[in-house]
């Protein structure tokens, strides 16, 4: 065991008199939060909503075959009572809710005037904006294909709530998908390019013919970074929490437990790089396209997978990132604990653990 303290004090030193490195390592969550502090605005389509009709009759029935035919919006949730919105909306099942009044039709003929509630899920507000205006334009339609429209002014009042973020602010959507880039880049990258340029140097067969196990050698490794992580993250929340004004609704135990967990993840990813790459060079063009892209492109931070084709939905299920992101979303922002996340988390477990044995396999192979 003090052998293998001693080679993580060794790393430790390595990395914190690469000042450069440092620098970019600690500088990436400011200055990714700030890039990604843009608005985004992508159109939505085959949204997941619910319907609560309360009233039944024709004009409400009208107004959910119209929601249903366009290509915005796919029901897939008839509830009962307002008492089963919450729990659709934590599970993840929905992102939006339309709930008529009793006697909807009623009011519309007689007085004129009928409110339709538009309920949202506003963790990420720019999606939550769009599909209320979808929603809006769609009833909005209904009202002027009325008969006697012109002769009898009905009006349809469509009221908007915006759940888990009313302010629809846009940190609220991009914390959690910097949190999963800075994880998986410091994690898998740098923990790649590290074992690599041992090779290059020569200085790995060295280490590997020490006392010490050659696992102990790449976990020694490992452990830097991982620490390395963790300071990132409690960075990036400090910042969203005192500065961005991002609050974590949920338990603070749990958000910590699953950022180690997708660390880990990263981690096993970079060791995997590591064992069938042969330069550094190798090493960063694996981890930029194989690991940095595909956490933007299909983690649903910056484009919503029901927007994709149907391979790719399916391919995004393999890009560890995304599963982190959701878990990030229903923690910190919905304030959910493990009952909502537990599948995400056993996805994630279960990838820790067939990477870690992979890659584990692939360096023995390698290098003993």
């Amino acid at each position: 065991m003090k052998q293998f303290l001693y080679f993580i004090r060794k790393e430790l030193y390595h990395l914190l008199r690469d000042r450069r490195t440092l620098f970019i390592l600690f500088g990436m969550p400011m200055a990714q939060i700030l890039i990604f502090g843009f608005a985004l605005t992508n159109e939505v389509k085959n949204s997941r909503i619910a319907v609560l009709d309360n009233a039944k009759d024709e004009a409400s029935t009208s107004i959910v075959h119209r929601l249903e035919a366009s290509r915005y919006f796919d029901i897939v949730k008839n509830l009962g009572s307002n008492a089963d919105l919450q729990p659709a909306f934590q599970e993840g099942q929905i992102r939006l809710a339309v709930v008529f009044p009793e006697q909807f039709q009623s009011q519309l003929l007689h007085g004129h005037s009928a409110p339709i509630q538009l309920i949202a899920d506003a963790t990420d507000p720019n999606v939550a904006t769009t599909l209320a205006n979808y929603a809006t334009a769609i009833i909005m339609d209904y009202q002027h294909d009325m008969p006697g429209f012109v002769d009898f002014p009905y009006t349809i009042n469509t009221e908007f709530r915006m759940l888990y973020n009313p302010q629809l602010k846009g940190s609220y959507s991009f914390v959690p998908g910097v949190m999963a880039m800075i994880l998986m880049l410091v994690g898998a990258m740098m923990t790649s390019i590290s074992i690599v340029k041992e090779k290059e140097l020569g200085t790995m067969e060295v280490i590997l013919v020490s006392p010490i196990v050659p696992i102990r050698v790449i976990l020694a490794k490992m452990v830097p970074y991982l620490l390395l992580s963790m300071v990132n993250i409690a960075s990036i929340l400090l910042i969203s929490v005192y500065i961005m004004d991002v609050p974590i609704n949920g338990s603070m135990p749990l958000l910590v437990f699953e950022c180690f967990l997708f660390a880990l993840t990263a981690l096993a990813l970079g060791l995997l790089i590591s064992s069938i790459s042969n330069s550094q060079q190798v090493a960063m063009l694996i981890s930029l396209m194989g690991l940095f892209l595909p956490t933007v492109m299909f983690s649903g931070f910056m484009f919503p997978v029901e927007n994709m084709p149907v391979p790719l939905q399916v391919l995004s299920n393999i890009v560890p990132a995304k599963w982190f992101y959701y878990i990030v979303k229903d923690v910190m922002i919905k304030g959910t604990g493990m009952e909502t996340v537990w599948k995400e988390t056993l996805v994630l477990t279960g990838m820790l653990v067939v990477l870690l044995a992979i890659s584990i396999k692939k360096f023995k192979t390698r290098l003993e």
